[in-house]
């Protein structure tokens, strides 16, 4: 199938009426992005929002289903006045301008996450998003080979982190809301990491994280970012 003609069926299932070279470049990077690639990204959502059909409501609302969904419609959650006020639904486009700058793209949210710059990336967690739903979108042609999938990204960038068991869950769990520097910089005890994590839960409103998803955070902040500091980043 040609990328015009899912670009145009992308934007006929979600009434996106966007200028066509942005649609296009969009339906492009839907028809290449990969849902589990876009799951890792999730994990930056995940201190805020559930994804999971019936989950319920934190921080964030639950995103089951957001894709072509009308903003700020999640039964029980309270939005703020800038996204009662932005209208419409999460068209493909949308929903892309949100993930790259949220404050940008709607002005006044309280949303505090700041964004994926790169396209890919977003595309990936669209991708990802579209999977839980009970009416996915099909981005890419059915006849598609099995072939024609991209090839997944050699290495992950972990920006200052060092690169060992658990520098992943560490990395989108933390840079959700702050610059992996911030964790980089600090040099605690693997009980005082964890009561930052107790206080972030309790204080800031963060999700309660799974606890073996959590012993592997700490186990890698104990081995790396101890009192002594071994991987502090050198200037």
């Amino acid at each position: 199938m040609r990328i015009s003609a899912i670009c145009a069926g992308v934007a006929l299932c979600l009434g996106t009426f966007a200028s066509p070279t942005f649609s296009q470049d969009l339906a492009e990077r839907l028809a290449e992005a990969d849902p589990e690639a876009g799951a890792k990204q999730f994990r930056q959502c995940k201190a805020c929002h559930t994804v999971e059909s019936g989950g319920p409501n934190r921080v964030g609302p639950n995103l089951y289903g957001v894709i072509g969904a009308p903003v700020a419609s999640v039964d029980g959650f309270k939005y703020s006045s800038a996204l009662q006020d932005h209208g419409g639904n999460w068209d493909v486009e949308r929903l892309d301008a949100f993930l790259e700058n949220p404050r940008k793209s709607v002005p006044r949210t309280r949303m505090t996450f700041r964004g994926l710059s790169d396209a890919s990336d977003r595309a990936s967690v669209i991708a990802y998003l579209n999977t839980q739903s009970d009416t996915p979108i099909a981005f890419t042609s059915d006849e598609a080979e099995e072939g024609d999938k991209p090839a997944e990204a050699a290495s992950a960038d972990f920006g200052q982190l060092f690169v060992a068991d658990g520098v992943e869950e560490t990395y989108y769990t933390c840079t959700a809301c702050h610059s992996e520097m911030i964790v980089a910089q600090q040099g605690k005890t693997r009980d005082h990491w964890k009561k930052l994590m107790v206080w972030m839960v309790e204080e800031q409103g963060m999700n309660e994280l799974p606890e073996d998803e959590l012993n592997v955070i700490l186990d890698y902040l104990a081995a790396h970012y101890n009192t002594d500091r071994p991987n502090f980043p050198k200037r």
